[in-house]
């Protein structure tokens, strides 16, 4: 492929999204092709570290303070979090029917600077990492890519558990009325949006005996990010323009060196993120300090926005932000909130994992590890202090799981997403035709 092909990378203004971009674009760009990153203006300069370009937006009016990165996100999180000790079919109407309006909002106010930003750029390939549709990247006259780095049930299927859900797999006696109620609560904000896409001249948003959808797939390359071992079986295939990315872990991430009092000791070495929106609940994140703080292991924490309001144990080292790829394979087990990108690293790494949900498809996440044996989930605000240490020493005895785990990890290093995302991109790139799975 000729080099300096230009590629557009819009991720979503959180980190998991743009994480998961930025493992792609660094195979691009250290190949020769540019690329340019779409970003909310709190990211300015980010992304430009990574040795990327950078062009900036706005999903909503400018706020009278300053924002750091994902502001938006992390006060919304901040303020509902009492809707997440709710049942996920209550949720429906409490948190999830206003995140995705708050999406929709953003998806309306940007759309006029988006038009800007590919007029200007005229790129060959657009990325796109969103959850709700653009009419901007759909309209723009060149062939792009839609990227779902959430748990695979965001693709519809009438064999798979309803999206946001956390249900079994294995029993499907509360589908149909978990279903029901999303269509209920968000049908007619569907409308509205839909009559808004095609506007703009995108086609209209897709729906169907599984619900509405807010995105469209892409006629020419779509990706999304799950390892085969914990991916859901379907009713039928999903279009030949799908293709999935197993893991999708960055290169980029700066050395951390584990400190001394950590590198030796009587217990395991377990690492707590509940990322950089689960960790603004700093009730439940101090709760879970406390409790491993009892305990015999030593712990790295990911003490995330509010990381002034935490107070760590003399067995904790942590700091706001850590290099999660670099510390993932010196630790033993993984606390985590299930988002899709801690939960795809850690198996990219072959780590057990402790699963507490707060939101969105951290629930899928959540009940696809502990079905499949992976790890376990936990009641988040319901377990018992016990339970914590309990599942921390039933995971360390599961010689079977490691083995398991191993397999998966060795299969996974040796073809990595980033790889295979960034050939899938450039093919596309050079030919502007469907990439369909051989």
């Amino acid at each position: 492929m000729p080099e300096h092909r230009t590629v557009v990378f819009f991720p979503e203004g959180a980190y998991g999204p743009t994480n998961n971009c930025v493992g792609i674009g660094d195979v691009l760009r250290r190949r020769g092709d540019r690329v340019v990153f779409i970003v909310e203006e709190s990211f300015a300069g980010r992304l430009e570290a990574y040795g990327f370009e950078e062009r900036l937006m706005r999903l909503g009016p400018p706020p009278e303070v300053p924002e750091v990165p994902g502001q938006f996100w992390k006060d919304f999180i901040r303020d509902t979090a009492p809707e997440f000790r709710r049942p996920t079919i209550e949720q429906l109407s409490s948190f999830i029917a206003p995140t995705w309006q708050a999406l929709i909002d953003g998806a309306v106010y940007v759309e006029p600077r988006l038009r800007q930003i590919f007029d200007e750029l005229r790129p060959d390939v657009i990325v796109e990492d969103n959850v709700v549709a653009f009419p901007a990247v759909t309209t723009a006259g060149v062939p792009w890519v839609r990227i779902v780095s959430c748990n695979p049930a965001e693709m519809l299927d009438p064999a798979v558990p309803p999206v946001f859900s956390g249900l079994p797999t294995a029993d499907r006696s509360a589908w149909a009325a978990f279903r029901e109620e999303y269509e209920r609560t968000h049908l007619e904000m569907w409308s509205a949006f839909d009559a808004f896409c095609r506007e703009q001249g995108a086609v209209g948003l897709p729906t169907g005996p599984q619900g509405p959808a807010f995105i469209h797939e892409s006629p020419f390359l779509d990706l999304y990010l799950y390892p085969a071992e914990a991916d859901y079986k379907r009713e039928g295939p999903l279009p030949p323009t799908w293709h999935r990315l197993d893991s999708c872990v960055r290169g980029t991430e700066a050395h951390w060196d584990l400190p001394d009092s950590h590198r030796t000791g009587d217990g395991a070495l377990v690492y707590l993120s509940l990322g950089s929106l689960g960790s603004a609940d700093v009730d439940l994140m101090q709760r879970l300090i406390d409790l491993l703080g009892r305990t015999r292991h030593r712990i790295i924490v990911s003490k995330g926005p509010q990381h002034e309001l935490l107070r760590l144990h003399d067995n904790m080292v942590g700091a706001e932000f850590l290099p999660q790829p670099t510390i993932l394979p010196l630790v033993d087990v993984v606390i985590t909130h299930g988002g899709n990108n801690t939960t795809t690293e850690a198996f990219y790494f072959g780590k057990p994992m402790i699963v507490l949900p707060l939101f969105w498809d951290q629930y899928d996440n959540a009940q696809r590890v502990d079905e499949l044996g992976f790890g376990r989930r936990l009641a988040t605000y319901a377990f018992q202090d016990e339970d914590l240490d309990a599942a921390i020493d039933r995971l360390l005895a599961d010689t079977a799981l490691h083995a398991r785990l191993r397999a998966i990890s060795t299969r996974l290093q040796a073809a990595p997403g980033t790889v295979m995302a960034a050939d899938l991109i450039e093919r596309l790139a050079a030919t502007g035709e469907p990439v369909a799975r051989t």
